[in-house]
């Protein structure tokens, strides 16, 4: 029974994905911005399940290098589980709203585990508008700056992930999605000239998922032999005005509950507590 609930969706099934995912832009910004990006049924890319009853699709489940579930309650996660068990795992991360994540990672950890990390409580954050003064330097990357700003985002990668994104192809394939983050004008960067006088990466984001509501910030770090010297707070402002006055979008992002410094910060900025994800790491 649960493996005829579960069918991979298709171009007709768009309309009814999207709408699915805008009852709560905030917690589906990742998939949202994948299905209005045209990414359904991409060959190649993912695949999205559906779940449906009495013929209405009421969950759905990105499934590629990411497993993010959707309104997937209940029964829902337990059918996308027992699909999921049915091939290979080729997801190397499920993240999304906590209930979901757990009661589906519950459903695949006998075939999937173990996990090497289980982040079960990620406050998930939302925010109008900065009530802070914007840093001013605080801009869009520009395509010639990508070898500068490429280590800082190898550093971001290590430090939260816990390794490094290099691996076997020396790090080209993880270059590349700092590049197309920087050509789309969703990296953001604060320059500033180091002790020998070349300019080096004081703060970076991402904008990884862009809708028409909201606009989910990622990536956020600050050199650390900086940190302290309140440069976060500001530059974090600065995102969340670029994407107010350019996108006319919120700004989002969910954060570990341990990271309290991080937390404060954004408190600071505007930010206020959504809802709460919850992130396994393979």
């Amino acid at each position: 029974m649960l493996r005829s609930s579960v069918r991979v969706l298709g171009a007709r099934d768009l309309e009814a994905a999207v709408d699915l995912c805008a009852t709560d832009p905030v917690s589906h910004a990742f998939v949202s911005s994948r299905l209005v990006g045209g990414l359904l049924g991409e060959a190649g890319r993912a695949e999205v399940w559906g779940y449906h009853q009495a013929g209405d699709l009421v969950s759905l489940c990105w499934v590629g290098a990411n497993m993010v579930p959707v309104a997937a309650h209940g029964e829902a996660a337990d059918a996308f589980a027992a699909r999921a068990r049915q091939g290979p795992r080729r997801s190397s991360s499920l993240f999304g709203p906590r209930d979901d994540v757990l009661r589906l990672w519950a459903g695949l950890e006998g075939t999937w585990g173990p996990a090497r990390e289980v982040r079960g409580e990620q406050p998930l954050m939302v925010c109008e508008r900065a009530e802070v003064e914007p840093h001013p330097e605080v801009r869009r990357t520009r395509p010639t700056e990508l070898d500068t700003l490429f280590p800082a985002s190898v550093a971001m990668f290590t430090e939260e992930i816990g390794y490094s994104p290099l691996g076997i192809d020396g790090g080209a394939g993880y270059k590349a999605g700092v590049a197309e983050m920087v050509s789309l004008g969703r990296s953001f960067i604060l320059l500033e000239p180091g002790a020998d006088g070349v300019p080096e990466v004081v703060f970076k984001a991402e904008l990884g998922a862009v809708t028409g509501a909201v606009a989910q910030i990622q990536g956020v770090w600050v050199a650390p032999h900086r940190r302290g010297e309140g440069i976060a707070v500001p530059a974090v402002a600065a995102v969340v005005e670029a994407v107010r006055r350019d996108l006319g979008a919120r700004s989002s992002l969910y954060v570990n509950d341990y990271n309290q410094r991080a937390i404060r910060v954004y408190e600071r900025v505007g930010f206020v507590r959504h809802g709460c994800f919850a992130t396994v790491l393979l």
